[in-house]
């Protein structure tokens, strides 16, 4: 079997062939590109070059020029982590049975625990919509808190907590017309959390949707960002988050 076809089976033949960077690439490109036919992220030209010294591509068109790598709009994309360690980190996970957690996994990779949970995450977010690619068209950005007033809990579960939002967690949603939701549960909704999920998931130059939260100012430099006031109306023609808010009240 030739090496661009060669898929590893168990960890210690992961680790020996994605050691090679060269090999990495063209394995990327096969995923990104299955029917052969490089395409540029941002204007969506064919006629592309590649760099091999660097292992990137360059779009030919006049207006466009960008050059871009095989990490552009996937999970990979942002991280300063090879291929190399992504990969070796992607056969782990799958093939946990009883699950990997990031300390472990940044002892078999040789990297930080924070870099292993940051693997960890955007690898489990990958399998859980089955994609590695990241969310693009008109994306919707919402916030909620779940779960049930203190009031009506236990009272062995009550604890010190205040009454009100501080009782359940919050949940950051991102809706991708026509496609699929993506849901976390996250930490609070300050504006480093919210937009770090936001480009995390969402493709640069996607138009983006959300209310008029204070946390998603500074969006506009990537992405297409338009508000809708709740508190003067709920949709204004394609602004508009109601696609979150029904799933919401399910």
């Amino acid at each position: 079997m030739s090496k661009t076809q060669y898929t590893p089976e168990t960890l210690l033949e992961a680790v020996r062939y994605f050691s090679d960077l060269d090999v990495c690439h063209g394995y990327m490109v096969r995923i990104k590109w299955p029917n052969g036919i490089v395409t540029c992220p941002k204007c969506d030209g064919t006629n592309v070059g590649e760099i091999k010294s660097r292992r990137m591509f360059q779009c030919k068109n006049k207006d466009c020029r960008k050059q871009f790598s095989t990490k552009v709009n996937t999970i990979f994309e942002d991280s300063p982590l090879g291929l190399d360690k992504w990969f070796v980190a992607v056969w782990c996970i799958t093939s946990a049975k009883n699950g990997i957690s990031s300390c472990e996994l940044a002892r078999a990779l040789g990297i930080t625990q924070k870099s292993g949970w940051h693997l960890l995450h955007r690898v489990r977010l990958a399998m859980q919509t089955k994609s590695f690619h990241k969310a693009h068209g008109e994306i919707e950005s919402d916030e909620s808190f779940i779960g049930g007033k203190r009031a009506n809990r236990h009272k062995s579960k009550k604890g010190d907590i205040n009454a009100g939002t501080t009782s359940k967690s919050a949940v950051h949603g991102l809706l991708q017309r026509g496609g699929e939701i993506r849901c976390a549960v996250i930490q609070d909704t300050t504006r480093k959390t919210l937009q770090a999920r936001i480009r995390a998931n969402v493709q640069p130059g996607a138009a983006v949707f959300t209310d008029a939260h204070p946390s998603y100012r500074g969006l506009d430099s990537d992405y297409l960002h338009e508000t809708i006031d709740h508190a003067i109306s709920y949709v204004e023609g394609r602004v508009h988050t109601n696609g979150l808010e029904n799933f919401w009240s399910l």
